[in-house]
This record gives structure tokens, C-alpha cells and sequence, in this order.
């Protein structure tokens, strides 16, 4: 008989399935849910979460593996991240069973993957015969950033999470942690591994766990108030630390704007940082030597030399603020009487925010990927999906945490394929480069044009969802999760081909498709010629990725089109 937590974790979950994924069948959307409770202190999207996700046959017992350097999450398709000495991996690997136990199995399962997958010696593509292309390219993604900073010596963490709706575990599941910490350690001997269990309980405390939207700040002395609601103070850099921590001592991620945070590895600025605070001049302060943090803010009050930021957004010294983080953590100083410059100006919008970003970030050296946000194109199309159902996610997250339903939310990178996919004709490169399309200014400018018909973008949403919502319901074949995400672009770019007849289609000929004369036939005819092709020519990973199969779906498309 389920005990309360186990009901009430039921309710939340059927809830927020309703609300969020409803699509999704109970033990995938387990999974989801499970992923994103335990990896809440890293403030993944919904598409990060999702690349995370690798069950489906095939996956040596593992639901959800991530990898993180010094807090960051590498994708797929990221450039290797140049860490330095010191720097900390960590490699979440997510058990989620919509079961109420916890069994040795799974755990057991976990212990023969591991021995293969973290064994260098084994290739992977030796292992594709054995594991599913999810589960390795994420292993691949791990392989590669570990021996990258290999002589460096990094710091090598292992988190085993286990969880499901059990509410004890018994002694026998224990046991089993001890042999998953050996077979680990027998590849990486100085890491650290951890297993925990998640139970009912664990979860339902995750899910209450609410995200900190505002926090004081105690200063040094009275700041400086201007007339626009704005402060400028001095704090204590101890304060300061305080203020960018939780009450576990871990780094708000939500504090600092997605959009920038990939500019921290600049090393030669670290490295200046790092010495002013390491080796302190009495006659000399923090704030003397380093131009501070910029935080945007809905809102802030000051009283008591206490200054309240409502929904705080670090725009301009993410660097400074890591190495603080770095060096309180590390040293484990409990004081320092050093300061810290705080600007804090409370932007009346979203507008206005990424103005100040632009602007304090201009003089220094960002990755223009970093800024694009901020171009006017995005908030256009923001404007334009609004009154269409539909939440452009251009600030990471923002519409995550307001509770809106994962089918509505639409982030810039998967715009970004979709475009990719239908004017461009590249779903093999969208395939392939999820979250670094945007990166290339070249791409960029053929995405995110002025030139581009506004309504183009709600259109190719549409059709895209359309495709993926039938690819889930295919019923001859039943199509599994991997098959969806290898064909789902394809199958967009041949549909919008039938739909505008042309082999090429324009910016105008899609911007001309009606919507309301799309027919189901023509959606599930697209997905069996489609699919038909994707596994005549091996029906992998490696073929949705490859410009061969491109070139016989746009083949087929124009054959398609003559009759």
C-alpha cells in the first residue's frame, strides 16, 4: 500500500505532466521529471535535460548522463572547454525508475556498463553494438573533455543517482554502491564516487525547492542611490560571496544570465583576478584593482545596510564573481575585509536589460554568440509568438520557471534548427550542431534575418510540431525516441517541399504555406517515405547526420513532386 509521500508524488507528477508534457507516456516523462529535480542546481533548459536523456534499449542501465566542467554543461556539439590546473568535472549519471523500490538490477546493471563505457581501451564505436548512439555520444562528449584536461590534473567526480518512488532501501541494494565505487575507481583511482538514493521523499523535497528570486546583500557602508531606483555601493567581498551562494554554499546559477556565461574561461583575465585576491595588499583593496559587477534587478531597496535585489541578473563581472566563488570555497576563508564595486540598476524591462548588457559588456572580449539575445531580431520575434500560443525563450529558462508547457517554449537554438532545416535545407548540420548553429556568423545572418517574412518563423514552428507530434503517435512503425530525433528535421524539410511544391522552396514560399490545409496524409506519408529511406541506409545516428541522406531526401522530394 503507497504510503503519503508516495501519493503525493504521484499527484505532483500526474500535475505537472498534465501541464507540461502530456504527450509523453508515465515512464518517460518519470525520467524527465527525475532528471530535472536532480540536476536542479544546474539550471538546465528542457533541451539540455533532454540531450541529457539516453534510454531507450541499449543504455547499460542509464537513464540521463551529463557532463560539467567547473559547473558548466558540455552538449554534444560543444568545443572542448579549455579548463586549467584544478579545474572539476563532474559526470551525473540518472537511474529514474517509475517503480516504488529500489532494486539491485539496476545498480547492477550500471556496474557492467561501467566497466565498458569509462574503459578507455574500448573504442566507441566498438561499443555501438552494445549500447544505443545516445549513451555513447555522451560518453564521447565525457572521453573527450577528460583527456583534454587530463594533464592538467583535474578534479574527477562521479554522481550516481538512483531514483524512483521507493521509500526505504534495503540493505541487499546497498551492498551493491561499494562494487559500482570499485569498478569506477579501477579506471579512475583518484575519483570520487557517490551514490544516492532518491526516494519519494527526496523528490518531493526537489520539487519544492524553489528557485531563489531575490536576496539582501550587506554592505560595507551606505550606497550611493540614483533616480532612476539604482545603487552604487561597496560590499564586502565575503558579503558578496554570500549573496551568490545558497545556504549549501553552491553557486545560484539563475544569477547569471545564460546568455554570457560561456565568456568565463577567458584564463588570462582569471588568472589576473586570481592573484589580486590571493596576494593581498593591506594597502591596497579588491575594488582598487578590478572594475566589479554590473547586476540588473526588477527591483532594489535598502535598509539597514542591507541591500534588497529582487530578480538579480549578474551582467558584467561573471569573472570576478566565479574566482570569488573559487576562492572562498577552495581556501575556506570565513572572512576578508577586502570590497567589492556593486552596480545595481533596475531595468523597467527585458528591452532595457540586454541594453546594459550589450553596453558593459562592449569593451571586453565576448564570443558574439554570447550577445545574441540581445539583437532586436529575437525580441521581434518574441512579439510575434506571443498572441500565436507560443514562449520564445530568449532569456535560458525564464519561461521554464513560470511554469509554461515544454510545447510552447521555444529557445533560440531550436529555431534556430528548425530554419536551418526548411530554408536552409541543412537538417543533417541542425542535426548534428544543435546549441553551436548561432555561434557562426555566417549561419547566424541566415537564420536571423530582417530579410526574412516574420510569419516564416510561426510557420516553420508549426509544421515542425506538427511532424514531431505524428512522429509520436506513428503506429506502423512504432517509433522509438532515437528514431524521432535522427529524422525529425528531414521529415520537416520534405513536407515543407510538398507543401510549397518546389524542390527549394523561398523564404516567400514558405512564408505563403496555409497552415489550416495541412493534412494528417500528408504529414504521415512525409514520415513513411522519410523513414523508409532512413533505414534502407542504415537507420543510425551517423546517417542522419551525413549529407548523403540529404541529398536522396531532397531526390525523393523532387521525384515526389513530378508525380
Amino acid at each position: 500500500m503507497a504510503n503519503n509521500d508516495q501519493i503525493i508524488l504521484d499527484t505532483l507528477i500526474e500535475q505537472t505532466k498534465a501541464e507540461l508534457y502530456p504527450d509523453l507516456s508515465a515512464d518517460d516523462y518519470f525520467t524527465l521529471y527525475a532528471s530535472e529535480q536532480c540536476m536542479k542546481d544546474h539550471s538546465l533548459s528542457y533541451d539540455e535535460l533532454d540531450e541529457g536523456i539516453v534510454d531507450n534499449g541499449g543504455d547499460g542501465g542509464i537513464d540521463a548522463i551529463y557532463t560539467l566542467i567547473n559547473g558548466e554543461l558540455v552538449q554534444r556539439d560543444s568545443e572542448i572547454i579549455e579548463g586549467k590546473r584544478g579545474s572539476t568535472i563532474d559526470v551525473y549519471i540518472i537511474q529514474s525508475k517509475n517503480t516504488s523500490g529500489f532494486s539491485e538490477t539496476a545498480i547492477e546493471k550500471c556496474i557492467s556498463s561501467a566497466s565498458d563505457l569509462f574503459d578507455f581501451d574500448k573504442s566507441i564505436d566498438g561499443l555501438r553494438t552494445v549500447y544505443n548512439n545516445d549513451l555513447l555520444a555522451n560518453i564521447d562528449v565525457f572521453r573527450k573533455q577528460y583527456l583534454s584536461l587530463a594533464s592538467k590534473f583535474p578534479s574527477l567526480n562521479f554522481h550516481y543517482l538512483y531514483a524512483s518512488k521507493g521509500v526505504e532501501v534495503h540493505p541487499n541494494v546497498e551492498r551493491k554502491v561499494e562494487m559500482l565505487r570499485a569498478t569506477i575507481n579501477r579506471h579512475f583511482d583518484a575519483a570520487q564516487v557517490n551514490l544516492e538514493f532518491i526516494t519519494a521523499q527526496k523528490l518531493i523535497e526537489l520539487a519544492r525547492k524553489e528557485q531563489i528570486q531575490s536576496k539582501d546583500v550587506l554592505l560595507a557602508d551606505n550606497p550611493i542611490s540614483t533616480q532612476d531606483g539604482g545603487y552604487i555601493a561597496i560590499a564586502p567581498i565575503r558579503n558578496y560571496f554570500e549573496f551568490i551562494t545558497d545556504d549549501e554554499g553552491k553557486l545560484i546559477q539563475y544569477f547569471f544570465d545564460a546568455n554570457i556565461r560561456d565568456y568565463q574561461t577567458n584564463v588570462e583575465v582569471n588568472k589576473g583576478i586570481r592573484l589580486t585576491l590571493n596576494e593581498a595588499n593591506p594597502e591596497e583593496d579588491f575594488w582598487w584593482l578590478n572594475n566589479g559587477i554590473t547586476i540588473t534587478a526588477g527591483n532594489a531597496t535598502f535598509a539597514s545596510k542591507r541591500l534588497h535585489i529582487e530578480d538579480p541578473q549578474v551582467v558584467n563581472g561573471l569573472q570576478t564573481s566565479f574566482e570569488l566563488f573559487k576562492y572562498f570555497t577552495e581556501n575556506k576563508i570565513d572572512s576578508d575585509n577586502r570590497n567589492v564595486l556593486l552596480r545595481v540598476i533596475t531595468a523597467p524591462n527585458e528591452k532595457s536589460r540586454l541594453r546594459v548588457i550589450k553596453a558593459t559588456n562592449s569593451q571586453t572580449s565576448i564570443p558574439l554568440a554570447s550577445l545574441r539575445a540581445a539583437d532586436p531580431i529575437h525580441r521581434d520575434i518574441e512579439d510575434y509568438l506571443i498572441p500565436k500560443g507560443y514562449f520564445y525563450d530568449r532569456r535560458k529558462n525564464y519561461h521554464k520557471n513560470q511554469g509554461r508547457s515544454v510545447k510552447k517554449i521555444i529557445s533560440i537554438p531550436y529555431l534556430a534548427q528548425i530554419v536551418m532545416s526548411t530554408l536552409s535545407q541543412k537538417p543533417d548540420y541542425a542535426r548534428a550542431r544543435p546549441s553551436t548553429l548561432i555561434k557562426n556568423a555566417s549561419d547566424y545572418t541566415q537564420i536571423f534575418s530582417n530579410e526574412i517574412p516574420i510569419n516564416v518563423y510561426y510557420i516553420v514552428i508549426e509544421i515542425q510540431r506538427m511532424v514531431e507530434s505524428a512522429l509520436k503517435e506513428h503506429v506502423s512503425p512504432q517509433l522509438n525516441r532515437l528514431e524521432i530525433g535522427d529524422i525529425k528535421f528531414h521529415v520537416t524539410m520534405f513536407l515543407t517541399c510538398v507543401l510549397t511544391g518546389k524542390i527549394k522552396p523561398t523564404k516567400n514560399d514558405i512564408s505563403s504555406i496555409n497552415l489550416n490545409s495541412i493534412s494528417t496524409t500528408q504529414i504521415s506519408d512525409s514520415i513513411d517515405n522519410i523513414y523508409v529511406l532512413y533505414d534502407a541506409m542504415g537507420g543510425n545516428n551517423s546517417v542522419a547526420k551525413g549529407k548523403e541522406f540529404v541529398k536522396e531526401v531532397l531526390e525523393l522530394a523532387e521525384e515526389k513532386l513530378k508525380e
